[in-house]
């Protein structure tokens, strides 16, 4: 993998983790932090030995504090645009990645640093996180596809809460409304987050993969053509090696031997 300036990648046993360092800006993403993860997700969804990512930021402090405002502040109409379209299309390659990725929010999560992690599969929260999207106290709203993926995930109510205020929650709070999938103590964070990504890719990595794609993709179309969308992948893994090697396993009270394939 090629060298990062603003981030720290590192593999063990199928897992990836990316640290996010800008520990001067509390991780704030400027636009080559962005253009990186860009980079990264590409290489990482090309390489075979990954399986699971974990996406955290440096120290103690804040996963991602939001996004550089030293950048935005001079922002012209055409170059909001522009970032924001960029943000959006490299959170969109993470959500879309058949690969699981879990964010370990481990501070702050505010702004872009709330949308990146909303763009990740799942989110593991330690307790001292702290979750928000406070753009709108600067003049702006979110431009990395917080105002869809906040709502679809908390609900439009309390999506709009948030949002409209620009208040933080804690981790409990984000528990509580199905922002955060788990909220442990900051000594615990990184083992639970590897601990949760392991139980994921011990499973078939194409049926993995699939249900990203099902559940996500699903939930943005009409009923009938999610349902069509699944049963086409249900169809397709019929097909695969690993289908019939884990129900095998299954039947043979063994643990499955997945190829990917």
């Amino acid at each position: 993998m090629p060298e990062y300036r603003n981030l720290q990648v590192e593999i063990d046993g199928g897992v990836v983790t990316v640290t996010i360092r800008r520990p001067d800006r509390l991780n704030a993403l400027n636009r080559a932090t962005i253009e990186e993860l860009g980079v990264l997700f590409g290489e990482l969804g090309e390489n075979e030995e990954v399986r699971g990512i974990l996406l955290t930021g440096s120290g103690s402090k804040a996963f991602v504090a939001g996004a550089d405002i030293d950048e935005l502040v001079q922002m012209g109409p055409l170059d909001a645009v522009e970032v924001s379209r960029l943000g959006q299309r490299v959170f969109r390659e993470i959500e879309l990645s058949r690969k699981p990725v879990v964010a370990a929010v481990n501070g702050f999560a505010l702004g872009g640093g709330c949308e990146l992690a909303m763009a990740c599969h799942l989110r593991v929260a330690s307790s001292t996180a702290r979750f928000g999207l406070p753009e709108v106290t600067l003049g702006i709203i979110p431009g990395y596809g917080g105002t869809l993926r906040l709502s679809r995930l908390v609900g439009r109510g309390a999506a709009l809460g948030l949002i409209l205020t620009g208040e933080m929650i804690d981790a409990d709070e984000a528990l509580r409304i199905g922002l955060a999938n788990r909220v442990v103590e900051p000594d615990a964070l990184l083992a639970e987050s590897r601990g949760l990504l392991q139980s994921i890719i011990r499973n078939g990595p194409v049926a993995v993969g699939f249900a990203i794609e099902s559940t996500v993709r699903g939930q943005e179309l009409a009923l009938d053509d999610g349902l069509a969308l699944e049963s086409h992948l249900f169809g397709v893994l019929a097909a695969t090696e690993d289908m019939h090697e884990g129900m095998r396993a299954f039947l043979e009270k063994r643990e499955a031997d997945f190829k990917g394939r």
